[in-house]
């Protein structure tokens, strides 16, 4: 079945001599996987892998068969063209560790609108702002939503605790998993802030790298066979 779709482009693969593997989050089908034969062998082919850069914005035409593990793309070509992600070395990095993040949570091959949309936009801030050193740490934190683990915020406004683990705010410590002093304080902050208002949030990079290490743990709490990124020392090491 041939269809059109948008497509985010969360990681590619070597595959045998001249094939590549790459993986996109659809807008209308999720999570899928496409087999390019042969791109690697010619100069024509190389023009095509280009397209497929992290988190690339896509339309893609592909013949679509719902039980076949590997789809094949008819034709490719970009839906937004990025002026900064690709080519500034800070959001370079942002985007790495994003994309391997995004390719481990996002299995589902089924459509969500919503969730497409919040990555399609939210990368496209990126692209056009210059003030975006906290912008994987609300990214992550709001991507819960559509992931089914947003921190319930019932006692936010009086809680000492925010345990990772049952995703709450508490009044006690009863667990390893709580977080309390500047971590706590930060996660109150970002909850509900929009993208534009993050500027406003003034850390250094150790609470930075701190933080990202709780909602990384929060993730690996929340989401079956998590891993750290292997991309996170890059970004620890841009930002430091």
């Amino acid at each position: 079945m041939l269809t059109t779709t948008n497509a985010i482009v969360l990681s590619k693969l070597r595959f045998k001599d001249n094939d590549l593997i790459v993986k996109c989050y659809t807008q209308k089908q999720g999570a899928v996987s496409y087999l390019l034969k042969g791109v690697l062998s010619s100069k024509k082919g190389n023009k095509k892998v280009a397209y497929f850069q992290s988190l690339s914005q896509l339309q893609l035409k592909t013949d679509y068969k719902p039980n076949r593990s590997l789809q094949y793309i008819k034709d490719v070509k970009t839906d937004f063209l990025y002026t900064s992600l690709h080519t500034n070395i800070l959001k370079s990095a942002i985007v790495m560790f994003l994309a391997e993040i995004l390719a481990q949570a996002l299995q589902e091959e089924e459509q969500n609108d919503a969730l497409y949309r919040y990555i399609q936009i939210t990368l496209q801030w990126l692209d056009a702002n210059d003030s975006y050193s906290n912008f994987h740490l609300l990214f992550l934190l709001d991507l819960t939503k559509y992931l089914g683990f947003y921190p319930d915020q019932t006692e936010i406004d009086t809680a000492s605790y925010f345990n990772l683990m049952d995703g709450e705010f508490q009044h006690e410590n009863n667990s390893k998993y709580a977080i309390t002093g500047e971590n706590l304080t930060l996660l109150k902050q970002l909850l509900g802030m929009t993208f534009d208002d993050i500027k406003t949030i003034k850390i250094s990079a150790k609470q930075r790298q701190s933080f990202l290490t709780i909602i990384l743990v929060y993730f690996e709490l929340h989401l079956g066979n998590f891993k750290k990124p292997k991309s996170l020392q890059i970004l620890n090491d841009v930002f430091n």
